[in-house]
């Protein structure tokens, strides 16, 4: 008998420790969303009720009128910023207080994910910043140019060899190929032909990284969520192990290879090994245009060339290129089939595309170059747009490194303390869609974006690429790739709707990114010029 009752008093106990978490903010003063229990605010997801930009919406939604309010991620409290002023608060000015981002992979257990840049803290984080962003200025990308330009060229040749009119195409199937060929050969420096040879092992191990449907991938990122100490001990990896040996391998052999035969070549892994020996040329040139409207500035933090007195080894090499691997075959192609389909809806504004194509084209005489492509206004004004809208992250968190107050600014707000280790979540789908900010949110247009508009958009609304000194070190790169692909597509096809085109889209619950439920089917019409 007296274990029954050991075990109730011990199942009350539990449930008032885990209910006495999920009031942190009323204890605090802060309006909180009724979180459910043990899941909190994030249960829709687990049970895939909502994709994840619905539920930041939702969540965004709920809390009008408030400049913040607290959240839960299953039992960890975070603090939702929905004020442009306090997140630039945050994120900028009081960056010292939120060095980090939320602890997700130990570097001991899965050091291909957790020593890469986005995962470092502190003083690593730091001296990585540093060291690395000279690798990701104007001018490098610009060397980089002929290599991705090569890639550009190869894929809409493959579609040009194809006798249809109408070419059916599942876009997310075509952009993750061209962007696996792009990263495999302007950070690896390897040539592969994924559209040609389907399943080449750098394209099936890029699919096994970013398959965020599978029940290992979702269970494993819950498990560090709710038993992270638990994974530790039992050196559960995010990533399955012969995907992170493949890359390991292949870089070590990369590595290898250039210093034995004093091979350099002006691709990533390239500049990564300049970096490691300190001849990093900090000399942009001043004429240089940048990539565009999104593009993220770098902090004096990443200009800080005390700081770059880290060594850098041939892990953190390996966790610097796979990193750029994994978000440039995932994120940067969801970018393009964002684009793809905004453009088959609005054949109108394709066709204003297409003529800044052409004009350009002829403008050139021959094949563009960086200079051209980054100075075309209204591509750049159509790829912002579709960030704006789709953005590649549903939100961006924070971390809460040395204790910090939130000053009230309203009658019925109160001092907020933080403590190490409070999160905090920043809504970039929400903002990016708040009609206060974005008349018309859902309506698709550019002309947001041009000369006249853009510089109206109010500060802090608009950060595809993350906001403050940890903003997305590969904003250039991913900008360029977009739109020499379109700029390449343009040249050549129209793309149009199809019978298996999904209007309007829906997001697909089962996956932890935004994906679309039934992908993204579109048609690539052969011009006639």
């Amino acid at each position: 008998m007296w274990i029954f009752i050991v075990t109730g008093v011990l199942m009350v106990l539990g449930y008032w420790i885990l209910n006495r978490r999920q009031n942190h903010w009323t204890r605090k003063g802060v309006p909180q969303l009724k979180p459910t229990f043990i899941f909190g605010n994030f249960g829709p997801l687990v049970f895939r009720k909502l994709s994840p930009p619905e539920l930041v919406q939702k969540m965004y939604d709920s809390g009008q009128d408030q400049r913040y309010f607290g959240i839960y991620q299953f039992l960890r409290p975070g603090l939702m910023l929905r004020d442009p002023e306090l997140i630039k608060q945050i994120t900028v000015k009081d960056f010292e207080h939120f060095l980090d981002h939320v602890g997700f992979i130990d570097p001991e257990v899965d050091p291909l994910f957790g020593k890469n840049l986005f995962a470092l803290r502190g003083m690593q984080w730091r001296e990585m910043r540093s060291t690395l962003s000279p690798t990701f200025t104007s001018s490098k990308m610009k060397y980089m140019f002929s290599l991705m330009s090569q890639n550009g060229e190869h894929f809409v040749k493959h579609f040009l060899q194809k006798n249809e009119d109408v070419i059916e195409v599942e876009m997310r199937d075509i952009a993750s190929r061209f962007a696996n060929d792009v990263i495999a050969n302007t950070v690896f420096g390897f040539e592969c032909d994924s559209l040609k040879e389907t399943n080449n092992e750098f394209y099936t191990m890029g699919k096994l990284a970013t398959d965020f449907t599978n029940l290992r991938t979702v269970l494993v990122f819950m498990g560090n969520v709710l038993l992270p100490k638990i994974l530790k001990f039992f050196k559960v990896t995010f990533f399955p192990k012969k995907m992170t040996s493949f890359f390991g391998r292949i870089i070590k052999e990369n590595i290898e290879s250039r210093e034995k035969y004093g091979v350099k070549r002006s691709d990533m892994i390239g500049l990564l090994l300049e970096a490691r020996k300190n001849k990093h040329n900090d000399d942009e040139l001043s004429s240089l245009p940048d990539t565009g409207f999104a593009t993220v500035q770098e902090s004096e933090i990443g200009k800080n060339q005390k700081l770059r007195k880290c060594e850098i080894t041939d892990e953190d090499i390996t966790a610097q290129a796979f990193v750029f691997f994994f978000a440039g075959f995932d994120s940067v192609s969801t970018l393009m089939c964002f684009i793809a389909y905004e453009l088959a809806l609005n054949q109108e504004i394709q066709e204003k595309l297409r003529n800044e194509v052409d004009a350009t084209n002829e403008k050139c005489s021959g094949p563009n170059t960086y200079e051209a492509l980054i100075t075309m206004k209204y591509m750049d004004m159509v790829v912002s747009e579709t960030l704006r809208k789709w953005p590649n992250a549903v939100g961006t968190d924070r971390i809460c490194t040395k204790s910090y107050t939130i000053e009230p600014k309203t009658p019925n707000e109160k001092p907020v303390h933080l403590d190490k280790g409070d999160m905090i979540f920043i809504p970039v789908f929400g903002i990016q869609r708040d009609p206060q900010y974005y008349p018309e949110p859902e309506r698709f247009d550019p002309e947001r974006f041009n000369d006249e508009n853009k510089h109206k958009i109010k500060p802090y609304t608009f950060f595809p690429f993350g906001t403050g000194p940890r903003n997305c070190i590969g904003s250039r790169f991913a900008l360029m790739e977009v739109k020499l692909l379109f700029y390449n597509i343009l040249s050549n096809f129209e793309i149009i709707p199809i019978e298996k085109t999904q209007i309007p889209i829906r997001f697909n619950r089962k996956s932890i990114n935004m994906a679309s439920e039934k992908g993204f089917w579109l048609g690539l019409q052969r011009r006639v010029k």
